[in-house]
Formats: structure tokens, C-alpha cells, sequence
């Protein structure tokens, strides 16, 4: 597995401390990343601010510095649009892929990682659906001229499911259309995640991971003097210090044939805070962790 450091972890948007994305690219590989993942909006890496070939060969030259590789982008889709119906919002989503597949192929990147959908009350399950297919085949076709993989995260409610993310990915049919399967989203819904891991292994090509603390919330209720329980919290913490089974997710995953890119991610509020210090020792761990359970 190549592990990577995705640099949303460093990019303030949960009170974090801040770093631009050439101090970023330093910092992975000052941690010893050979690998890292880049955020595919700002204040990173968003094809608006990457027009000029100075911009590129800037970030070209900080990747080939720090002796390290940009192994995915992520876009940012939500291919359920919404909004005035007259605003081509899907149009423009796919638009943003495909430039991001055209600045992946600048950096010698393979895989854009794309969201399916949020379900929303009252619409079609079915329309929705057919939707995201859509638009997935048409990333993924264009996505090809750039030798670039489109990678489907099982994050928004769309396909979150194992099975159901199977039956998304054979729908769509194309050769370049892959997972990008994490660990959380099948713990937080109760699915097993050796199963599931074990069986999208084979159509998997990345990865991202972090762990979490279930925090357990209840609501008083006086008229019957007790309490109701709402759904639990969930607090980021260091690798191996969570609820997650990431022993029985990489060995699902080993098992299945895996052989791709492993990325750690900071994507929420973090135990120790946000400064600097904290983030760069929870980075350290994830490789610590992965090197000490055969992982490296």
C-alpha cells in the first residue's frame, strides 16, 4: 500500500491551524509520506486557482522537494444538485471533474475521488439515482482522456452501503469507475466491516482512514423524569485509539487483493485540538500504526 496525507487535515476548516499547499506537500513529507492526497477546492488545489503553468510547476517542484507524489484529488459532489432548476448544477459538477482530472494529469495523479449524493425529503429515490449514474458515466468518460480513474467514496447517502455501491458501480460500467472505501462509514451504520471491506477490495483503489469515539447523547425529558437517546457524536482521535476495526478492515482488504492508496485524513474536530503540534503527531501515528501491524 502507498500511504498518503491528505491535506485537508491542514487546511483550517475546523479551527485547525492552516498550511498553504506548498508548506503542506514540506510537512507530509517531513513526516515521511511518500504520498499525498489533495483537496480539490480551496484554499488548495481548485482549477480556478491553477490556470497559470507557473502555479503547476510551483507545486510540481514542492511534490518532487519533498520526495513525495500526489495519489488522488478530491473533488467535492453532490450530484443531486438542487437549487433554481434553470442552474445547470450538474453540468457544472461534472465540469469541475473533469478539470480536476486535467490537474491530475499535470501532477501524474491517477484518481479523482468523487461524493454520489444527499437524499433530500420528497425527492425519487429512483430519479436520484439515475442521476448519479449519469452523471458518473459522464466523468468517468471524460476522465479517461486524462488516464485518470474516477474513485466513488461511500460517504453521502447515495450507494453508502457495500452492496448497494456494488450495484452502483456495475450500473455505471465503465472500466475507470472504482471504489474509494472507507472504514467509518460501515462502522457508524453497523455494517461488518471485514465483510464489507473483503468484498469491495477488488474494485477498490484507495482508501482514506481515521479514527473515531462514539459519544453517546441523551435528552432530558422532565414530564417522565428520564432521558431519550439521541444518535450518538462522534469525536476524531488518534489511529488506533477508536471504535473503528481497522485490523479487520485491512485484512478484509489485503484479503480481497488491495494493493492501493492508503490516506490519512484530520476531516473534523480532533481530541488534543487543532494546533500544529497535534496535527503533525496524529499524522505521525497513522504511519507508526500502519508500519507496527504489517502495514508499511
Amino acid at each position: 500500500m502507498k500511504h498518503s496525507l491528505f491535506s485537508v487535515s491542514y487546511a483550517g476548516l475546523w479551527g485547525q491551524d492552516r498550511l498553504d499547499l506548498v508548506d503542506f506537500i514540506r510537512k507530509a513529507g517531513q513526516l515521511g509520506y511518500t504520498g499525498v492526497m489533495l483537496m480539490g477546492k480551496r484554499p488548495h488545489w481548485t482549477p480556478q486557482d491553477c490556470t497559470s503553468s507557473e502555479r503547476i510547476a510551483t507545486i510540481q517542484k514542492a511534490l518532487a522537494d519533498a520526495k513525495t507524489e500526489c495519489t488522488v484529488i478530491g473533488a467535492y459532489t453532490d450530484f443531486a444538485g438542487g437549487g433554481a432548476a434553470e442552474v445547470p448544477w450538474l453540468d457544472m459538477q461534472i465540469g469541475s471533474v473533469e478539470s480536476l482530472c486535467w490537474l491530475a494529469k499535470k501532477l501524474n495523479a491517477g484518481i479523482v475521488r468523487v461524493f454520489t449524493a444527499y437524499e433530500a425529503p420528497g425527492a425519487s429515490y429512483h430519479s436520484l439515482w439515475d442521476r448519479v449514474v449519469t452523471a458518473l458515466r459522464e466523468c468517468c468518460d471524460r476522465a479517461a482522456a486524462y488516464g485518470v480513474t474516477i474513485a466513488v467514496q461511500n460517504h453521502h447517502d447515495l450507494a453508502v452501503h457495500s452492496d448497494v455501491m456494488l450495484e452502483l458501480l456495475c450500473e455505471v460500467d465503465r472500466p475507470n469507475c472504482k471504489a474509494a472505501f472507507d472504514a467509518w462509514s460501515p462502522t457508524l451504520r453497523g455494517e461488518n466491516v471485514y465483510h464489507a471491506a473483503r468484498k469491495l477490495a477488488p474494485y477498490t483503489v484507495c482508501t482514506t482512514n481515521a479514527d473515531y469515539i462514539r459519544l453517546p447523547r441523551f435528552v432530558y425529558q422532565p414530564s417522565v423524569v428520564n432521558y431519550t437517546a439521541h444518535p450518538d457524536a462522534v469525536k476524531a482521535v488518534p489511529f488506533g485509539a477508536g471504535c473503528v476495526d481497522y485490523p479487520a478492515f485491512f485484512r478484509g482488504l489485503r484479503e480481497g487483493g488491495f494493493d492501493g492508496v492508503a490516506t490519512f485524513e484530520m476531516c473534523s474536530p480532533l481530541r488534543g485540538g487543532g494546533s500544529l503540534e497535534n496535527l503533525d503527531r496524529c499524522a505521525a501515528q497513522y504511519l507508526k500504526w500502519m508500519a507496527d501491524n504489517g502495514y508499511a
